[in-house]
This record gives structure tokens, sequence and C-alpha cells, in this order.
């Protein structure tokens, strides 16, 4: 559930230019609530005080500043190089593995690529100089970072490129002493990756300056962090150059006037853990041994995790093929089926199959194995043993009768007035034959939801379903009566309003208009999946005013909707996901020229010079 909290947050002016800062409680210390944090207040209240006590007041400054390197990442394995093509370019697991694969037997650019190393054996050191005097010799991007590094004699012995111990069958990726030719764009980007990478190990590491500013206004402190990159190091590599003086945060003088220039509090909302991509879920296979309670467990798994390198691609696509998630964007969801797996495994008590300490006990007898500890036929006896507990009580159950923790509910059955209880597959009346899915159109019921819709025989509009082509799409949802007199059954409504000759106008009797209509003045009202101008309906409209209620997936409610007819545009919505990319994003909703509904975007933080950036304006369509 979303907790609502408040942020303060200052623009002080200085001499040298303008900063941000935010407000934060120095005496702030973990707690049981996951939630808090040092710069958020629960109480309204006690944050417009802050705004209060520190508006235009004059602020003392104090800084604090440090050095601090950073190293570069490791060598590929496949999984890494997975992660980051994911993160990068959004390849899915399996294109990154067929790309690379293409790399080493077409093109015979890079070393074998099934590997979970990151690491090469400690007598490949003349092959990897070998390999950058290649690509220094190749006159692509990279030749000049690659001369540098033979000229500064950066390609040495070291632990941290070099380790026999960490070297299994096969070792890192890196690029060969081949250069590519003819590659498709997308081998190309992998390929400098790898190529990037491999050169990245053997510089420098980068070197910065960290500041933390602290602004004290009234006995209130607002914190500012600045990070200087002195010495780029790697990062030379990936383009980055010095910077002699951080633009976010200019430099205050012992004597300068500083003012906390413009406060403002910020109402937001706690957001629930972000989804898995497959750059993040690849890594939570690979890291599954962490979270094995158990030490031998973890200890066994350590090292391994849930598949192999050149399995987990073929598993995150099989589960994407059989339904149990589906992709949005670059974000990974649960499907309908994956919610009804679980649910079954509770019912059949064998939800180890759900735990990585399933792997972990293996891995560990495995182990056991290897040191003559535990017997092949010992092993296979609690493999059989485990594989005919789950089928035996799998044929024990009809499909409706899985076992559970299932809700009654409170809304009497539509039909018969009798108390409807949930099921593994359904939600079915005690008395009657009267039932529906749980999960329609591949979304799945909340319990208040079917509540409402038993209640009021209609429900939404929701986002969320999914077409049989697995196209997102939002509607209503509606009892309705077979043939107009039989047995309740369960609908979609898209709620479409007509408008034309022989269409018939709404009936707003009852309503109270939202606002007026930005076309013509006419009242708006909801209709619908849709808000409308009183004018665009009915057999002779004469306007065409009409906004979704859901628009890029983003409810849109009527509180929202009348702030955009009275005031001109609606409070940040978080929800919007873009039909190109399917990616989330931010956006206001505004009136434009014409009666058009457009997207405002938030302007970028300023930085020093202290100047506010333009909102970027484009039509919602």
């Amino acid at each position: 559930m979303a907790r609502e909290y408040f942020e303060v947050q200052a623009q002080f002016a200085a001499p040298a230019g303008g900063y941000a800062g935010k407000w934060f409680d120095p005496q702030f210390k973990k707690a049981e609530d996951p939630d808090a944090r040092a710069d958020r207040l629960w109480d309204r209240a006690r944050a417009q005080a802050v705004v209060d006590a520190c508006a235009g007041k004059p602020a003392s400054v104090r800084d604090e500043s440090k050095p601090s390197t950073q190293l570069s990442p490791l060598l590929f394995d496949l999984t890494s190089l997975q992660r980051e093509a994911n993160g990068r370019f959004g390849f899915s697991a399996k294109t990154t593995l067929g790309l690379a694969q293409a790399l080493y037997e077409k093109h015979k650019a890079l070393t074998y690529p099934r590997t979970d190393s990151r690491y090469l054996p400690e007598d490949y050191l003349a092959v990897a100089r070998q390999t950058v005097q290649a690509l220094g010799e190749s006159g692509e991007a990279l030749s000049s970072h690659a001369r540098r590094a033979l000229v500064a004699d950066y390609v040495r012995p070291s632990k941290r490129v070099f380790d026999n111990a960490k070297v299994s069958d096969h070792f890192a990726i890196i690029p060969t002493p081949q250069p590519p030719r003819a590659l498709t764009e997308a081998e190309a980007k992998i390929y400098d990756l790898v190529a990037r990478r491999f050169l990245a190990v053997f510089y420098p590491a980068a070197e910065y300056l960290l500041t933390t500013r602290i602004s004290t206004v009234e006995a209130h402190q607002f914190k500012t962090e600045g990070k200087i990159l002195v010495k780029p190091g790697w990062l030379e590599i990936y383009g980055k150059q010095e910077q002699g003086e951080d633009a976010d945060l200019p430099p205050v003088a012992p004597d300068d006037a500083v003012r906390a220039d413009n406060v403002e509090l910020k109402a937001l909302k706690t957001r629930p853990p972000a989804r898995y991509t497959e750059a993040t879920l690849l890594g939570a296979m690979e890291n599954a041994g962490k979270m094995v309670e158990d030490e031998e467990l973890a200890e066994a798994m350590s090292g391994k995790g849930l598949g192999t390198p050149a399995t987990r691609a073929a598993i995150i696509e099989g589960l994407l093929a059989e339904g149990y998630m589906l992709r949005e964007g670059r974000e990974l969801i649960p499907g309908a089926k994956a919610f009804q797996l679980m649910t079954l495994l509770r019912g059949l008590q064998v939800e180890e199959l759900t735990k990585p300490e399933l792997t972990g006990g293996w891995e560990h007898k495995l182990a056991q194995m290897e040191r003559g500890q535990l017997s092949r036929e010992a092993f296979m006896h609690d493999i059989a043993g485990m594989t005919e507990t789950i089928v035996k009580r799998a044929k024990e159950y009809e499909r409706d009768t899985v076992p559970g923790d299932y809700a009654t509910l409170q809304t009497p059955c539509p039909n018969c007035s009798g108390v409807v209880k949930e099921n593994y597959h359904r939600f079915a009346c005690t008395q009657c034959d009267f039932s529906i899915g749980k999960h329609p159109g591949g979304r799945s019921f909340e319990l208040a939801e079917v509540e409402q819709l038993l209640r009021d025989k209609h429900l939404g509009p929701l986002t969320g379903f999914r077409s049989k082509m697995g196209r997102p799409f939002s509607a209503e949802l509606k009892l309705a009566r077979e043939g107009g007199s039989g047995q309740w059954k369960l609908e979609f409504d898209f709620g479409d309003v007509a408008s034309g000759e022989g269409a018939e106008a709404p009936d707003f009797t009852g309503q109270q208009p939202l606002g007026a209509c930005p076309k013509c003045g006419g009242a708006v009202f909801e209709a619908g999946n849709s808000y409308v101008c009183e004018r665009s309906v009915g057999p002779a409209p004469t306007c065409d005013f009409r906004s979704g209620k859901i628009i890029l997936q983003q409810p849109v409610s009527p509180e929202q909707m009348r702030k955009l007819l009275e005031a001109g545009r609606t409070d940040l919505l978080d929800g919007f996901v873009s039909a190109r990319t399917k990616r989330k994003f931010k956006a206001f909703l505004v009136k434009q020229a014409g009666g058009k509904i457009g997207f405002e975007f938030e302007p970028r933080p300023a930085k020093a010079p202290a100047k506010k950036a333009a909102a970027k304006t484009k039509a919602a369509g």
C-alpha cells in the first residue's frame, strides 16, 4: 500500500550561483519502518512548518570534501554481458547470447561466450598485449585508447584480471586479436561493449572529489551532494573527461551571503520495489544463493545460482513463451498463469519447488558425492521420492478442489443471494451455478474489485488486461444476464459512447459536470470510458471534445479531470506508458490551444547558474 510522505526542497542563492538542497533529520536512525528515510516527513503540518520557517531566510554553509576512487568493472562473463546489453540496449538475454555466439563462431572476434568466469589465466598476459595491440592498429574508435594503454604500460599482471583460481572451464569474454569485419549494428554494439570493458580493466582507477554541503537555515539542515571527476582513468574509454568544477555545486566562500531563495513542500508516495528487468532477473538468478539462510546450502550454491550462464536465457524465454511472464517495455510482469501456479503449489504443499533452497540442497549433495560422502544411489532415491510425493498430491485433487487459503466474499451471489467463495480457479456460488473466473483477460482480480463487481454489476475502467496477441488493453467489466434474462455472466465493456445520426444521447441527469469544455464551453460529464462534452454525443453533435479515462495506461480520475478543466493541468501523474518504447514516464496533462489535451513534463533540476528549465510540451493525441 502506497503511503504519502513529504519532502522539503530548497533552492539556495549564492554569489557564484544557485544550488539545490533537501531537508534532512541529522538525528535519523534506521528503525523497523522500511519506508523511513532521513529526508522524509510523514506529517504535512510539520513539513509546512519547515517551509514557513526557512523561506527567504539566510543560510550558513559547511562543506566536507574527501577523495574517492572507482575501479573499472571486471571483465564480462555471459550473465554480466547479458545484463549490460539489456540495460543499455534492451536486448533480451537470448538475443545477446545469439550475438555473442555469432561473434565467436562466425566472425572469430570474441572468445567463447558461454562462460561463468570473469578472469583470464595467468599465462594469458602476452595474448592480452597482442589483443590490445590489434585494437590499437584497427583504426576504430578505441584504437587511441589501446595505443595509450601500450605506451603507458597499463597491461600488467593483476589479480583483478589474471587469476587461475577464478577460471573454470572457460575464461572471461574478451576480443580476439582478429579484427571483426562486416558486423551488423547489433553485433557491433556487443563487440564494442566487450572491447571497451577489456581495455578498461587495465586502465587506472577513476579519481573523484566527493563534497557534502550542509546548509543550515533556522536550525533546519539541508543536504547537497556534489561529485567532481578529478582524473577520469578508465572512464576516459567511455568518453568521460576531467571536470574542473562540479556544475551542480558552485563554490561558497566563508563570507558569502547565502539565502534560501525558494523553499517547496513536495507531496510524494512510497513505491513498491521495482519490477524485474531481464538484467536484474539474471542478477537474481546468478546470486540466488544469497537468498538462502542455511549457511551450508548457501556455500554449496556459491558461484552457481539458478541455471548456468548458458541456460538462463533459455529459462527466461521459456517462461515468456508459456505465458508465466510478459514483457512490458524492459520490465518483466508476472502473468495470471504464474499466480495460478503459485496457488497450486501452495495448495499441494510443494512450495519447495519455488525456493532456491531446493537447488542449494542438490548442490550440497552433489558436493558430498564428489567427496565420496554420499552415493549416487542415495541421491537419486531422494529425488525419486520427492517426485512421487508431488505426483501423488497432484492426483488427489480436481481442478477446483485444490486446497488453499481462499476468501469468502461478503457480497452475496447476484443470482440467488447465496454465499460466494473463492477456489483455485474461480469465484463460485455455494448454492447455484453462478461463477466468474479469477483472471479475466490475463488480469488477476483483487478481492475488493470482485466485491464491487458483484455489488454494482459494473467495475472499472481497469488497466492490465492482455489480448490473445499479448497486447495490453483497458476496459470496464460488467455482469450481464445471458440473453437478457438468463444466468449472470462476466463481460468486457469498452464503454464507447455513440454520436451522429441514430445515436442516443446519454442521460446525464443526476451527474455533476466536471467543468467547462475547453473547445465550446459546454459541460463535461463522465460517459462510459470517456469524459465527453455534452454537445459531442447524441444524434446531432456540435463539438468533438472527449478524453479517455485511461490515457497510455494511466487512469485519469474525475478529480484530475476537474483540475485539468478548471486550472489548466492535472497533478503530476506517474503511470503513463509510452506506446513506442513501452517505458513508464511522468507528466502533467495540460490544456493546449484549440482545446486539445497534451503532456507537460517536469522541468529538469536547475543547475548553476540557477535557471528554471522550460517544460517541454507535446500533444497527447
